[in-house]
């Protein structure tokens, strides 16, 4: 027997000093104290985008790898969807009965109108540059799941259809649906809610392309999560299916018997009773609500949840606040209790986005 045949036993299997022992490690998916071992990414080229697990200063262990070209064009389409509508608010939005009604009556009114606008620009830039691509492919998804309704009840509300009731309520004015005419603010509007919905397209074709994910440290936490989710998104339904500003009842004296009566007006109407488009697109922002609500607190990593439930947070809370520029801006209208539910529900989405942006798993 030879001296080199005689090699066996641990000298045997001991690696050689200063050989890589990653690459079995890698393969096995553990390391030698049995704890997982995520895959690595490489620095080709000294792009700014790619990010190694070894070294990586984040808390959550977060791999990030080459993010696709789809998910940088989703990430621009998603600027250009909140550029165009922050300047929507400004042009005139409807011609109605000879009326011209705009969306920006003030600063409490741009302000609102702003909010969505303002944070499409934020996620989108921030996805372009690469760095947590997930969490803007998360959020252009679920913006674009409830601009689908909005987009719908934005076309009833430019049309002039004679199944429309007499008086409604547009941008917080009380008007006589004698005639609708478009304007420039109205299709800038449209097509700002068109855009949302064609980056959502592109990140869903980018998302299963995209290399990013964590240690798990929100896990133990999602069932708690989900289930508030789901409440608070049970709770915007129903207050959506109310007007968050209404017309007051009117008490009137008949002057003869002095007997007096309540007499309702018209006023703005309830997400589903609107007829059309209107009630398509009442219908698709309220399941919109409730299935994002579902599954936004499922997505990984962590910070594609914290994308999600934004995007949930910014739509309900704009829709909260609509309801109390409406009763601020306009004399006719008092601010209702699901108009006071909306706002807290998009309070407690934000809650929840906050909760999820904190939670770390401590080494």
């Amino acid at each position: 027997m030879s001296a080199r045949d005689a090699r066996t036993g641990a000298a045997r299997d001991r690696p050689a000093p200063g050989r890589n022992t990653d690459a079995s490690r890698t393969r096995s998916g553990r390391s030698d104290d049995g704890a997982p071992v995520l895959p690595s990414v490489r620095r080709s080229g000294g792009s700014r985008d790619t990010a190694a697990v070894e070294g990586s200063p984040s808390p959550d262990g977060l791999v990030v790898g080459t993010v696709p070209f789809a998910a940088r064009l989703a990430g621009i389409v998603l600027v250009l969807a909140g550029l165009v509508g922050a300047v929507a608010p400004f042009p005139t939005y409807l011609v109605v009965g000879g009326r011209q009604i705009s969306q920006a009556t003030g600063v409490a009114s741009v302000l609102v109108a702003l909010l969505v606008p303002l944070l499409h620009i934020a996620v989108g830039a921030w996805l372009v540059r690469g760095a947590v691509p997930k969490f803007g492919l998360a959020y252009a998804g679920v913006a674009a799941t409830l601009a689908v309704g909005e987009v719908l009840i934005e076309l009833y509300r430019g049309s002039s259809a004679t199944s429309r009731p007499g008086v409604e309520v547009i941008a917080g004015e009380r008007v006589l649906t004698s005639s609708v005419a478009v304007g420039a603010g109205w299709v800038l509007g449209v097509v700002a809610l068109c855009l949302a919905v064609l980056a959502g397209l592109c990140a869903a074709v980018a998302w299963g392309r995209t290399v990013m994910d964590d240690r798990g440290s929100l896990d133990p936490a999602r069932s708690v999560l989900a289930g508030a989710a789901v409440l608070l998104g049970v709770s915007a339904v129903l207050s959506m299916a109310l007007p968050a500003a209404d017309v007051p009842a009117q008490l009137v004296t008949d002057p003869s018997t002095g007997m007096q009566t309540v007499v309702t007006r018209e006023g703005p109407q309830a997400l589903l009773e609107r007829p059309g488009l209107a009630l398509l697109g009442g219908l698709l922002l309220a399941g919109g609500v409730l299935l994002c609500s579902v599954v936004a607190p499922s997505l990984r990593p962590r910070l594609a949840t914290v994308g999600g439930l934004l995007a949930i947070s910014a739509v309900v809370l704009a829709d909260g606040l609509t309801g109390l520029r409406d009763a601020v801006v306009s004399p006719d209208l008092d601010w209702t209790l699901p108009g006071v539910v909306l706002v807290l529900t998009g309070l407690g989405y934000a809650g929840l986005t906050a909760l999820a942006w904190r939670v770390r798993r401590r080494a």
